[in-house]
């Protein structure tokens, strides 16, 4: 029973816990804006699937020359604004605290596209995107570790052994990426200065466009693969080196690949359902060996086979339901406490235990008890009475 009880335990502590990093990401996203669209070097078998750079294949292809093209309202009219974006992780200290942490090389664009708000001091600017500047803006949360009350702007942290003085601070985004960099725990540097001095790159992990209005994402897709693509002398489509989303394929994109390793989590805890199905077979098999002269009895006053079978199968079953209700309430339990933690760190966790999860879990249990006690129930339906009336 144990080995169901922990089998379902993490059936359901996995589920949760998926469904809920699923829903923050997701929530962020959501967060950024419906008008954006994303350009991503590297090109997917179809738009459902993810792009190579977003699986953490490193593609050279796109470069800054690349979004300004795209940034031209001649190329793509209905542009707004555009960002571009290269990403790391690296040492930043200060004041005797070193701490890995991811940074962010962004354009001076990033304020407008991403919605976003500086609270104390300011963001750089395009001259300092130019001039490989040594500036800093942080998030608030990577603010309050390193200074406390104090105010960051003027500090020097510094980010690689590099010097970098802090011009501002973010205000609270409210939600953070798990396990992705999020802005309120992150360190932003012009995009070249992240490029030259931190990365030692000269392409873009990506960008982000802000169309004028919603309606019109789908000619701005339409009219940003035609300017890549002339700029990459491409003639075939099908050869395309880039790939081009709204936030709806973003969505579904992210979706499929968190539904993935959601899955891939819960088939690693299936195997503990299986090895409880295996202990719950010998037991049963125990019970036969000891219940022999019960099950002649029985047969000699009439039991017919199937009538064993049934008994040591509703035996079974009950077995397995017993430890699968207790691992339900194990794997709520520890969700929860899983949410409380995650939430005492400053995320935005949404504790979700959902309907369909609890009876897909309670119905494997029962379904692993009658299969694993199918073998111990055709083995004492098959005892002879004769048998087993002599069995000592």
């Amino acid at each position: 029973m144990l080995g169901i009880i922990i089998g379902v335990g993490s059936v359901i502590l996995i589920m949760a816990i998926g469904q809920s990093a699923q829903e923050l990401i997701l929530d962020q996203v959501k967060g950024i804006g419906t008008n954006l669209i994303g350009v991503i070097p590297g090109a997917s078998s179809d738009d459902n699937s993810p792009p190579p750079a977003a699986m953490g294949v490193s593609i050279t292809t796109f470069t800054y020359d690349d979004l300004e093209a795209l940034r031209n309202t001649r190329n793509v009219p209905e542009v707004e604004a555009g960002a571009g974006y290269v990403i790391g992780s690296e040492t930043v200290s200060y004041g005797g605290l070193d701490k890995a942490l991811s940074f962010t090389g962004t354009t001076a664009s990033y304020i407008n596209v991403e919605t976003a708000e500086v609270e104390n001091g300011r963001f750089f600017t395009k001259e300092e995107e130019a001039n490989l500047s040594k500036v800093a803006v942080v998030g608030s949360k990577m603010a309050l570790d390193f200074f406390g009350n104090d105010n960051p702007v003027g500090k020097t942290i510094k980010v690689k052994e590099q010097n970098f003085n802090v011009i501002g601070v973010f205000k609270e985004r409210g939600s953070s990426s798990f396990g992705l960099a999020g802005q309120d725990d992150s360190v932003f540097v012009p995009l070249k200065t992240g490029q030259k001095i931190l990365l030692g790159i000269n392409y873009l992990s990506y960008a982000r466009l802000k169309i004028k209005n919603p309606d019109l994402i789908p000619s701005a897709i339409a009219n940003a693969k035609t300017t890549l693509r002339e700029r990459h002398n491409i003639k075939d489509p099908s050869k395309d080196d880039f790939s081009v989303r709204d936030q709806a394929s973003a969505l579904e994109t992210i979706t499929n690949i968190t539904n993935i390793l959601r899955y891939f989590l819960l088939a690693i805890g299936t195997v503990s359902l299986i090895v409880g199905g295996v202990g719950i077979m010998n037991v049963m098999l125990i019970a036969v060996n000891q219940r022999v002269r019960e099950v002649g009895l029985r047969k000699a006053v009439g039991a017919r086979n199937s009538e064993i079978t049934s008994q040591f199968l509703i035996e079974s079953a009950t077995i397995s339901s017993l430890g699968g209700i207790i691992g339900i309430i194990l794997g709520i339990f520890l969700a929860f406490i899983a949410s409380v933690i995650i939430q005492a760190l400053n995320y935005h966790w949404p504790f979700i235990i959902s309907t369909p999860s609890i009876l897909v879990a309670f119905g494997v249990s029962v379904l692993i008890g009658i299969l694993f006690g199918i073998y111990p129930a055709r083995k004492a339906s098959k005892i002879s009475p004769m048998e087993a009336l002599r069995y000592e």
